[in-house]
Order: structure tokens, then C-alpha cells, then sequence
């Protein structure tokens, strides 16, 4: 069994409170969490209104899988112009 962990620490340039950064963070975590199936949630800097960080894992039977699974949802959540990724951190245990 293999283990793929990721962490993200983003950036969120349309949140002026924090009700808005729930929204926005609650949003990209029902997108990333259906389209890709693994386990996701906001795990720090719950109370700041323009930064979060989250994280994600995945299991399979392949080192090769969970990487790119990783890179996948990384680049899916690059993708969405609310947010900027600025530090992450991928485990494969």
C-alpha cells in the first residue's frame, strides 16, 4: 500500500473576511474532493482571511500512481484563478 500526502499553502486574492474564505476554500475542497476522490480538508491557518493551507492524500498499490495523482489535483488547483500556490510539500510513504 502506498500513501501519497500533499500539503498546499495558498494565497486567496478575492477573500476580504473570512466568511469569504470559507466560501472559497469550501468550494475548491467539494471540486477537488469529487473530481479526484481522496481525502481532503483546510488543515492550518484556519483563522486568517487570505491564506490557507490544505491537505490531501491518495492510496494505491504504485509510487508512480500517487505522484502523478498529486500532480493532477496541484495542478487543478493552480488552475482556479481565486487562489495562488506558493509552497507545497508531496510525501509518498
Amino acid at each position: 500500500m502506498i500513501v501519497g500526502a500533499c500539503t498546499l499553502k495558498l494565497i486567496i486574492y478575492e477573500s476580504n473576511s473570512l466568511k469569504e474564505k470559507r466560501h472559497i476554500i469550501r468550494s475548491i475542497l467539494d471540486r477537488v474532493g469529487s473530481k479526484f476522490n481522496i481525502s481532503i480538508a483546510e488543515i492550518g491557518l484556519n483563522d486568517t482571511w487570505q491564506t490557507s493551507i490544505i491537505g490531501f492524500a491518495c492510496v494505491t498499490n504504485s509510487t508512480h500512481h500517487a505522484n502523478r495523482t498529486l500532480s493532477k489535483i496541484i495542478n487543478f488547483i493552480d488552475g482556479d484563478g481565486r487562489v495562488e500556490i506558493v509552497d507545497y510539500n508531496i510525501e509518498i510513504m
